[in-house]
């Protein structure tokens, strides 16, 4: 077959490609240019994005000897990623950027252009795997190495997509890769995993948001209460905050049993913000919007849900019609509007849903 590798300068995207082409599809590297300023991106390890990681993949490619080449799609990872970051932030809500990279940049755009240039699949580092189901759907499940399972961010995958993807690294684990690369004599063996947001150059969310947003932020100041509607502190944009958040409060009023106090609702018409104890952020049922199948969509589900990439999985009970409505077995704490709940089927992939409410 004929194989894009979507190759981000790191340890993982690299051997995905060298095993691509070692198992003898004809692979081309690509690297993906998401900012028109990589600067202002993150710079060192701590991105995926950096003109650093560009270099390293194309080195990577060289000694693999596969062809490479930089795709811009950085007005796409704009508006499809940065600017759907900002929206839902300013909206109250907390959402995952990797997981819309994936689905909107990685699986949509990157997938439609090599489909358009005659290549038969994109081939990617995630750690995840692929296996033909008994109805001859191809159905995604975790990976071997539990530790590194990347199959959260890759349920927005559909059918279509999935029969154009190869994960080459799910039946490893991580040492397992990082030894590999060294065989290879791929420089990246030792680079440090990539991690945080990669456009936010800082990690500073709130700061960058505060600066990104300008006019388009439902506030810029506000009040912080408890429960009571009793004013504790005061904060200066609402958008800085996420349901569950702990620390950066910055409360002016103790709480009375002095127990630490947990942000419980943000409302970014008035501003306010809602604090309490942790107990207030269990969380029992969901109900999920913009549904995304891996395969035969669901009547009824009894599996598993993960409501963060790094997330335990919990018992749930799962009921498909207007919404997507998810019943806990087990609570969860601090789970906000804006995230994904994606649900398993054993470890099987069934889909994932955005969360529009909590109870």
């Amino acid at each position: 077959m004929r194989i894009v590798a979507a190759m981000s300068g790191g340890v993982d995207s690299a051997v995905a490609a060298a095993r691509a082409a070692e198992a003898g599809h004809e692979v081309t590297g690509v690297h993906l240019a998401l900012s028109r300023n990589p600067a202002s991106y993150r710079s060192g390890a701590r991105g995926c994005c950096t003109i650093e990681d560009s270099n390293d993949a194309r080195r990577a490619a060289d000694v693999i000897g596969i062809p490479f080449y930089v795709w811009d799609l950085s007005e796409r990872f704009h508006e499809d990623v940065v600017e759907d970051f900002m929206d839902e932030y300013a909206a109250g809500r907390t959402p995952n950027p990797c997981l819309r990279c994936n689905e909107k940049i990685k699986f949509a755009a990157v997938l439609d252009r090599a489909l358009a240039l005659g290549f038969d699949a994109v081939a990617t580092g995630h750690y995840a795997q692929l296996r033909t189901g008994a109805d001859g759907l191809i159905e995604m499940h975790r990976a071997v190495d539990h530790g590194k399972d990347q199959s959260y961010v890759l349920g927005v995958l559909d059918q279509e997509q999935l029969r154009h993807s190869l994960f080459p690294l799910g039946d490893s684990t991580k040492a397992e890769v990082r030894r590999e690369a060294a065989a290879r004599g791929l420089l990246v063996a030792d680079k440090p995993d990539s991690h945080d947001i990669c456009f936010v150059a800082d990690g500073d969310n709130a700061g960058w948001l505060r600066e990104k947003l300008g006019d388009r932020a439902p506030n810029h100041s506000g009040d912080i209460v408890d429960e009571t509607g009793a004013v504790v502190g005061s904060h200066e944009g609402s958008y800085a905050f996420t349901i569950g958040q702990r620390r950066g409060l910055r409360l002016g009023v103790p709480a009375a049993d002095g127990k630490p106090r947990f942000v419980l609702d943000i409302e970014p018409v008035s501003g306010t913000v809602t604090v309490g104890p942790r107990e207030r952020l269990a969380v029992h049922r969901l109900s999920g919007i913009k549904p995304r199948w891996c395969g035969t969509v669901p009547r009824e589900l009894s599996g598993t849900v993960q409501l963060r990439a790094h997330g335990e999985e919990l018992p749930a009970r799962v009921r498909v019609g207007e919404t997507v409505d998810i019943e806990l077995l087990e609570p969860a704490y601090g789970i906000a509007p804006g995230q994904a709940a994606v649900m398993y089927d054993g470890s099987r992939v069934v889909g994932s849903a955005t969360i529009a409410t909590t109870a």
